[in-house]
């Protein structure tokens, strides 16, 4: 009677070793699924690939800007704040470009190097600007990105996904994928050697 009773535990706790193994595969392949259909396509699309070194030639803060809502939103022009332009010299071609601080900046707004969350506190925006620039203008060189293939004549400052990152995305489901199917493969072979037990 208690051998059975063993029995069936160690086959309930088997079953769920066996579901938990097979849930944690099951979440990892989503979490693979959501990574390629929003990072990846960010990190494949984006052209400024080469890293490169940049040199301030000016850093200027210009009139007002509007901070650019939705396509079709009413309220557009909602949240004005300063334009900061900074302009580099490119070491790798020693042309004149507009520094943008990410590619998201470029779609956002082309006529500004830095475009803030429109949450903020306009006060607050005014002076993380000027923080900026006085930045710019203390820290003269500075690593960045370009567009190899000359679509893109500016440059940013930092990617929304490099490299590292993406890596680092991985990471988690990878672990996980790799959990899941290990804790599969030892119930199978706690289940083989079982089985083989009882045989002899």
């Amino acid at each position: 009677m208690l051998g059975k009773k063993l029995v069936t535990a160690q086959k309930r706790g088997e079953t769920r070793a066996l579901c938990l193994g097979l849930g944690m595969v099951a979440c990892s392949m989503m979490m693979y699924f959501f990574i390629g259909i929003t990072i990846v396509p960010f990190y494949t699309n984006s052209v400024w690939t080469t890293e490169t070194v940049c040199k301030v030639l000016k850093a200027n803060i210009k009139d007002k800007a509007f901070c650019p809502n939705s396509e079709g939103s009413e309220d557009e022009e909602i949240f004005p704040y300063p334009c900061l332009q900074v302009w580099v010299n490119l070491t790798a071609s020693g042309q004149k470009v507009m520094l943008y601080q990410t590619e998201d900046t470029v779609e956002r707004n082309p006529k500004c190097s830095y475009v803030p969350d429109k949450l903020e506190n306009s006060k607050e925006v005014k002076a993380r600007i000027e923080t900026i620039a006085s930045n710019f203008k203390k820290y003269q060189t500075f690593p960045c990105y370009y567009d190899p293939g000359g679509r893109q004549t500016n440059v940013i400052l930092s990617r929304l996904y490099p490299s590292k990152g993406l890596l680092f995305a991985f990471l988690w489901p990878t672990l996980m994928f790799t959990g899941g199917c290990l804790i599969i493969v030892l119930v199978k072979i706690s289940q083989y050697v079982s089985v083989l037990s009882a045989w002899q």
